[in-house]
């Protein structure tokens, strides 16, 4: 055998050996039946002690890479074989030149200087306590800098003792769904499907709600727990909900005892004026109010928050510790002190910004011939189109994704159209991106 034994300082000779043999298998460099060299052989050729080898065996004997019997010396395992066709199916699937699917911020646009400044401020200022297991709530450092921020750029009241810091809004919907016990939640009809099995993989019995140009239509709510919606910017529609409906909802929440789930996914990036403050601070008691770092930084950090009425606290911070008992930490102090510093503001109006700039030329690139909606914030657009499937095989062919408003509904929906999502795409790919979309929808003209 050629065997590389690497000795790293501080293992021995024995865990050296044992990752070599390991190694081999793995790679294939020892087969399954393979015979291995006796112990003393072995020992001698590699110039260690025999009990050093012997050592090696047994542990591996016991992890299941070697078999032994008496008689018949020392053997690779038969390891099972990896099934190769799911790598190979994602390795196959062909990447599209160009993506407009919504749902994902610029990530090329991470603030990583200032996020690296803020590690190292946090780390170099965080007491030992913060290495050690969490508190479900969340760090209290970045509870004081969200409830700073969250009623000053958003008007959420949010005391930090009424914050959870989430894994993601995601984790938010679901902690909040357990807590509920298996009760009729309403959910805006379009929404987003993965959002709706989240729900039913929390025990809940999704309820569909209509949605029009005014938003989540409130009389037609019924009597569920709890409300789902998206009020600053309906997603996928785009559409704002009215003042009027403002009201009427938090009307129905007071009325019924039950509550509005405010998913305040994009809330930040309005164009046209002030972003419209968060449903949240008009009825505390009702609505429990979700925001992520997803859409303003990156989905990556999986960093969300919950602001809570006061009698859902203690629940939910049990589920949370039930769930995943309470979010990583150093990455909560990042954040706080990213809020603390201002960064994180300069951030999201440089964004603000950015995104504005797309939005300006999306529009102006499908002209006045297209009907295009929910342009006024966010980071998507819904373009009507009157032949949806035939539309999105054009994209396919041309190398488009796009989103489809169809994959929304909860049954069959009776409009049809495109969710372009312009937040996705880098500054040099986005020009293109925008070709294409326009080529596609002007071929169904020709």
């Amino acid at each position: 055998m050629d065997l590389h034994l690497e000795v790293i300082a501080g293992e021995g000779r024995r865990v050296g050996l044992e990752r070599a043999l390991r190694d081999a298998v793995r790679d294939g460099q020892l087969a399954p039946g393979a015979r291995l060299p006796a112990t003393r052989r072995l020992a001698e050729e590699l110039g260690v002690s025999r009990g050093t080898v012997k050592a090696a065996y047994d542990q591996l004997i016991a992890e299941g890479f070697l078999t032994a019997r008496q008689g018949a010396g020392t053997e690779v395992a038969p390891l099972p074989a990896l099934d190769a066709a799911p790598l190979k199916a994602a390795a196959d699937a062909p990447m599209p030149r160009f993506d407009l699917r919504p749902g994902s911020p610029d990530v090329g646009a991470f603030p990583a200087a200032a996020w690296l400044r803020a590690v190292r401020r946090a780390v170099a200022t965080a007491p030992v306590s913060a290495y050690d297991y969490g508190d479900p709530l969340g760090r209290i450092e970045l509870r004081v800098a969200l409830s700073e921020y969250l009623g000053r750029a958003r008007g959420v009241v949010a005391p930090p003792e009424r914050i959870v810091v989430t894994s993601g809004a995601v984790q938010g919907l679901a902690l909040l769904t357990r807590v509920l016990e298996g009760a009729d939640v309403a959910m805006e009809d379009p929404g987003l499907p993965f959002h709706r099995e989240v729900v039913r993989h929390g025990g809940g019995r999704v309820v569909p709600v209509p949605v029009d140009e005014r938003g989540v239509e409130v009389d037609g709510l019924g009597d569920p727990a709890a409300v789902v919606v998206t009020p600053a910017h309906q997603y996928p529609t785009g559409v704002t909900l009215h003042p009027s409906r403002r009201r009427a909802l938090t009307d129905w929440a007071r009325a019924r005892g039950a509550l509005v789930v405010e998913d305040d996914y994009d809330g930040e990036f309005r164009y046209d004026r002030q972003p419209v403050g968060a449903l949240q601070g008009m009825a505390p008691d009702r609505v429990v109010y979700l925001g992520t770092a997803s859409k303003t930084l990156g989905p990556a950090l999986r960093l969300g928050w919950m602001v809570l009425p006061p009698h859902l606290v203690g629940p939910v911070a049990d589920a949370k510790l039930h769930s995943d008992h309470s979010t990583e930490t150093l990455g909560q102090l990042a954040l706080a002190e990213l809020i603390r510093s201002h960064a994180y503001d300069r951030h999201v109006r440089a964004c603000r910004l950015r995104y504005r700039r797309r939005r300006d030329r999306l529009v102006e690139r499908l002209g006045p011939r297209r009907r295009v909606q929910g342009i006024a914030a966010g980071l998507h657009a819904l373009v009507e189109v009157g032949d949806e499937a035939a539309v999105l095989a054009r994209a396919a062919a041309e190398g488009l994704a796009v989103g489809s408003l169809r994959e929304h509904w909860h049954t069959a929906g009776s409009r049809e159209g495109l969710v372009v999502g312009y937040g996705t795409p880098r500054e040099g790919a986005y020009p293109g991106a925008l070709d294409t979309l326009v080529r596609v929808l002007e071929l169904g003209h020709s």
